[in-house]
């Protein structure tokens, strides 16, 4: 039996609160995006997942998959967090790794770990403040700031992921 990626649960219409305070619907966009990515590879089988359907880029939607664990690690935990967790994909080397070594033979393994990662994301910006900072690159970033940009980064490469799967198998708007 071939694996192939499981189905999410996602509202259909944007997250379904709509008058909460800016955490609570920071947090319900984040995972409203999340889910949606994991929707755009639901169904797919590893071979699907790491095709690269706009050659001669190496995006694929495995390729988004990894992308966004490491974004979430980086951000969050690394950055904002400051725990000692290595990068998941990315190396110095080869910054590229996440899209480039994205492979079907590492494709269930790199959907748990994506999940593993916004579960460990997510009990990393409990008790969170919008208003506490941190340093990037030498300069004062808010959580406001950093969840807002998250939200951003999965809206962009949702988008993405939209392309990908029409142009492999014609699903639009999942």
């Amino acid at each position: 039996m071939t694996w192939t990626a499981p189905d999410v649960e996602r509202s259909e219409d944007y997250p379904e609160r709509r008058n909460e305070t800016e955490q609570v619907l920071l947090r319900d966009w984040l995972d409203w995006h999340r889910a949606t990515l994991l929707r755009k590879c639901a169904g797919l089988d590893a071979v699907q997942l790491a095709t690269r359907a706009v050659p001669p880029s190496k995006l694929s939607l495995l390729g988004l998959v990894r992308h966004m664990s490491d974004t979430e690690r980086g951000w969050v935990r690394q950055t904002f967090r400051g725990e000692q967790v290595p990068d998941l994909y990315y190396r110095p080397e080869r910054p590229d790794a996440d899209f480039a070594e994205a492979e079907p033979d590492g494709a269930e393994d790199d959907l748990s770990t994506y999940r593993a990662e916004c579960r460990a994301v997510d009990a990393a910006l409990e008790g969170a403040s919008l208003n506490d900072t941190f340093l990037f690159r030498d300069r004062a970033h808010s959580v406001r700031w950093m969840w807002q940009h998250l939200v951003e980064e999965y809206a962009r490469h949702n988008g993405h992921a939209d392309i990908i799967r029409e142009a492999m198998d014609g699903d639009v708007g999942l």
